[in-house]
């Protein structure tokens, strides 16, 4: 069992996400999957994703960051990268991400944030794609985004915490059905 495929207003995590980024114009969507990739692949049954597989998935995140990467399409401009135990973000912030994001011409990146505190999803620019690929660990892409210019960063404002929120362990999934939200 996964954290992802938990239920929160009796929807699977993962397919909040999911469904997040179907909403946007986001596209394609791809899912990389990793461990418990059956339950994961189960729980996104019936949605217009593309499933793509990590058999380093144990060696962490930055594996997974390359995995979704190599599966763009060559004439994508960039690659949202969002995370699946997020379950807060909305539509709305990722199509905000790619207009910021493609109306700053000098821009590698762009990334929402509430009150000052950077959060996810994050859009990488194809100029940022072969410096993930050199990533390694539990690293994300959060250094490379950290290391850019006001020039080359977009920053979005987020409305709310959905941008900082995660599900990482039982105390936050606890805490998240406790806040009695059905749309939580």
């Amino acid at each position: 069992m996964t954290k992802l495929v938990e239920k929160l207003g009796g929807k699977p995590i993962v397919r909040m996400a999911a469904e997040a980024a179907l909403a946007s114009r986001a596209r394609p969507v791809i899912v990389v999957t990793g461990h418990a990739r059956t339950s994961v692949e189960a729980a996104l049954a019936g949605l217009d994703v593309e499933f793509v597989y990590n058999p380093e998935f144990s060696s962490g995140l930055a594996s997974s960051l390359q995995v979704g990467l190599s599966a763009m399409p060559a004439d994508a401009a960039g690659a949202l990268v969002l995370l699946g135990d997020m379950p807060r973000i909305e539509a709305q912030l990722i199509d905000a991400l790619i207009d910021a994001f493609l109306a700053k011409e000098r821009a590698l990146a762009a990334a929402p944030a509430h009150r000052g505190r950077r959060g996810n999803p994050m859009l990488l620019g194809r100029g940022l794609f072969e410096a993930a690929m050199r990533l390694r660990g539990d690293e994300g892409a959060r250094r490379l985004i950290a290391a850019l210019s006001a020039a080359e960063l977009v920053e979005v404002e987020a409305p709310d915490a959905g941008v900082i929120v995660d599900i990482d362990t039982p105390t936050d999934l606890a805490a998240a059905r406790q806040s009695g939200s059905d749309d939580f």
